[in-house]
This record gives structure tokens, C-alpha cells and sequence, in this order.
């Protein structure tokens, strides 16, 4: 009930596109997460073709989320919503409708593309509205993309008994709802010139060393973040012997985000700076890791999901918020853009270095192998973000300019 009475404080925008996110999460875990099985084995593709589709569409949102930054603060953030919902309904139907390699290819484009394209433009949009409230806002973001992220593959499970290309549709017909009520939701904002091309904007943020410095040292809360789908699944059915046990991680997860998220954000927010409890949040992601590598068994994994949805709960909405305050307004597209492309690529090496640490620990009957190198990532990425607030590197609280201007 808190959430709801949270939620409904919020301008009909910001409403909007919380339940937005809700759907984007579930149309996309409906569909994502079994498509390398429909692939394989309802279309008899090699594992290498299925790399290259799967690859193909991870490469189209993390190497483009720059343009859509950009083009949210361009273009103005609502039309790029816009395109986005509609791009990925268009290429959620392609999956359904077509067997061939060339048109699996260019789904994977148009759906990829369309993350690159929302995922930086929902953001700013919500920053914008949200005015003083931007924690709240992106906490309740986080919720009910928590909750999405649950329903999503429950859901696919379920459309799967009749066929894929069901639940592909399912999550087109997602999409598509989203784009309309979008459209005629959401207003439409004046979008302020940025004063230079796009180029001279790529250029000022990418020359702000302390947003980089920044994006950088947040490489331990995407790469374990990531491992809510790699580790902590695995350690589950490890511990059971049963795979749904994966399930009863994200429900878990779920119900103490629904319950904590708010109550965490507010207590918080007025008790020291955003950038103390940021590393604070890592330094229990990384700490989250440690139980499973001492002792064998359900517990401590549960005990260690619930840890680190605990740091993403703690960290994630004052992330969010402080990104925009490295720059202008005006460039705050562009600033979540590419922090989600030093991230996403940052994430991805370090994904590569815990499949690795599996793959040795396993080797060399040392379980807690990959357990540990999570937990380093988490303590580096915390020590990161103090060493970055010791040196004064990280905005104040202030609002930025424009925002004092209309107060």
C-alpha cells in the first residue's frame, strides 16, 4: 500500500512510465530468456548461430546507447519513448513470425536498438518530472522493474506450454499497449538546444573525468547485479538439486524489495550524502557473496541474495539520481547514455571473469572461487566510490541550475 500511496504522488507522467518499466521488464524476461532454447531447439540452429542472434542483439543496445541518449535530449525524451516501445513490438512479432536467419537477425536489431533507445529516454524523462523527488522516483522505478523482472519469466513459463511463438506475441502485444498509452499519456516537453553538435556533446561529457571516474567504479554493481541471472541461480539448483529453485530467489528478492525499497530511499536521503551510502550499497553487494563461499547449502545463498538485493536497494535510486548532476540539463540523455555504455562493457568483462572463476573453481574443486571475485568487485567498486567522494569528485546535493531558477 505504501507504494501505491508513493506512486499516486507523482505527476500522471511519472506514473506512467513506473508502470511502463513494470511492462518493459515483463515483456522482455517473457520472451529473452527462452529464445536461446527456441533457437536450438524448435528451429535446429547450431550454437554458433545462436550466439550470433543473441550476440547481435546485446551488441545493438549496449553499443547504442549513446544515440538514444542523445537523441532524448535532441529530439525531446517522449518521442524517443515512443520509438522504442514501438521498435521492440515490431521485432518481439518478428521473433514470432519468422524462422529464417536474416529476419531472427533483424529482430534482434530492431528489439536491441529499442532498449538503446527507452532505456536512456525513461530515464531522463523521469528525471525531468520528478523535480526534488528523484530518489523516490527511481526507487519506485526499481521496484516495479523488480517486479516485472519476477513476472516476466513466470509468465513465459507458463505461454511456452502452448508454444514460443505465443509468448512472443504475448510480449509484442506488451509493447504495443505501452507505446499507445504512451502516446497519449505522456506530454510533451520543451526540448532546450545543447549549444553544440552532437559530437561537441559526446565530447564534454566523455571529457568530464569525474562522470567517467565515476561510470568506471560502477563496474562491481552492474557485473553483480548480473549475477541474480549467472551465480546465484546456479548456486541455487547447486544447493537443491532442483531448477526452479532459481524462482524462489527472484520471489524472495521481490517481496523485501516491495517492502524495504521506499522505506530504505527515504530513510537515507536525509542522513549523510548520496555518495556515502552509494558505496555503502557496494560494500554490501560485495559483502553479499561471502556467505556461499564459506558454507555450502540453500541458506547461505538465500542469505546472499537477500544481501544483495539489500545494496541494490541501498545504492541504485541515489546512482540514478546523481548521474545527471555531473552536467547540464540539457545533456542528461547523453550522461545516462553513455554511462550505460561504459557500464554495460565495463559489466561484460567482468561477467567474463566470474564465468571464468566458475569454470576454474569447478576445475580445481574450489567452490568458492567465483563467490570471492565477487566479492572483490563489490569492495573494490565501494572503495572506488569513497576514494571518489574523499576527493570531492562526486556532485553536492544541489539541484542543478536550472532547476534552482524555477524554484
Amino acid at each position: 500500500m505504501r507504494t501505491w500511496r508513493e506512486m499516486r504522488g507523482f505527476p500522471l507522467a511519472v506514473q506512467l512510465l513506473l508502470v511502463n518499466q513494470l511492462g518493459v521488464n515483463t515483456g522482455f524476461y517473457l520472451l529473452i530468456p527462452y529464445l536461446a532454447t527456441h533457437l536450438g531447439e524448435n528451429l535446429g540452429m547450431s550454437a554458433a548461430v545462436v550466439g550470433i542472434v543473441l550476440g547481435v542483439r546485446n551488441l545493438s543496445q549496449q553499443g547504442l546507447f549513446i544515440i538514444g541518449g542523445s537523441a532524448a535530449d535532441r529530439l525531446g525524451a517522449r518521442g524517443v519513448i515512443i520509438a522504442g516501445c514501438a521498435l521492440r513490438t515490431v521485432g518481439f512479432a518478428l521473433f514470432a513470425l519468422g524462422d529464417g536467419l536474416a529476419v531472427l537477425l533483424a529482430a534482434s536489431v530492431l528489439s536491441g536498438l529499442a532498449g538503446a533507445l527507452f532505456n536512456p529516454a525513461v530515464r531522463t524523462y523521469l528525471t525531468q518530472e520528478a523535480g526534488e523527488r528523484k530518489a523516490e522516483a527511481f526507487a519506485l522505478f526499481n521496484v516495479f522493474a523488480t517486479t516485472g523482472a519476477l513476472i516476466g519469466p513466470l509468465l513465459g513459463s507458463a505461454l511456452l506450454l502452448v508454444d514460443f511463438r505465443t509468448s512472443a506475441l504475448t510480449a509484442a502485444g506488451i509493447f504495443a499497449v505501452l507505446t499507445v498509452a504512451q502516446a497519449l499519456v505522456l506530454p510533451a516537453r520543451k526540448v532546450e538546444p545543447t549549444g553544440s553538435g552532437v559530437l561537441g556533446d559526446w565530447r564534454e561529457v566523455l571529457g568530464n573525468r569525474a562522470f567517467l571516474a565515476f561510470a568506471f567504479a560502477m563496474v562491481g554493481m552492474f557485473t553483480l547485479e548480473n549475477q541474480l541471472y549467472l551465480l546465484l541461480p546456479d548456486g541455487a539448483r547447486e544447493a537443491t538439486g532442483w531448477d526452479g529453485a532459481a524462482g524462489i530467489v527472484f520471489l524472495v528478492g521481490t517481496v523485501a524489495n516491495l517492502a524495504l525499497q521506499l522505506r530504505i530511499t527515504r530513510r537515507l536521503k536525509s542522513r549523510g550524502s548520496r555518495a556515502r551510502w552509494i558505496a555503502v550499497g557496494l560494500a554490501v553487494m560485495g559483502l553479499a557473496f561471502v556467505p556461499p563461499a564459506f558454507s555450502a547449502g540453500a541458506v547461505p545463498v538465500l542469505a546472499s541474495a537477500l544481501l544483495l538485493y539489500l545494496g541494490i536497494m541501498i545504492a541504485s535510486p541515489f546512482v540514478m539520481e546523481l548521474i545527471p548532476r555531473f552536467g547540464r540539463p540539457e545533456l542528461t540523455g547523453t550522461y545516462f547514455g553513455i554511462f550505460y555504455v561504459v557500464s554495460g562493457v565495463a559489466a561484460a568483462v567482468g561477467n567474463t571473469v566470474v564465468g571464468w572463476a566458475m569454470d576454474a573453481g569447478e576445475r580445481g574443486g574450489h567452490a568458492w572461487l567465483p563467490w570471492v571475485c565477487c566479492a572483490l568487485f563489490g569492495l573494490a567498486s565501494a572503495g572506488g566510490v569513497a576514494w571518489l567522494r574523499r576527493r570531492g569528485s562526486l556532485p553536492a546535493l544541489a539541484e542543478p541550475v536550472r532547476e534552482r531558477a524555477h524554484a
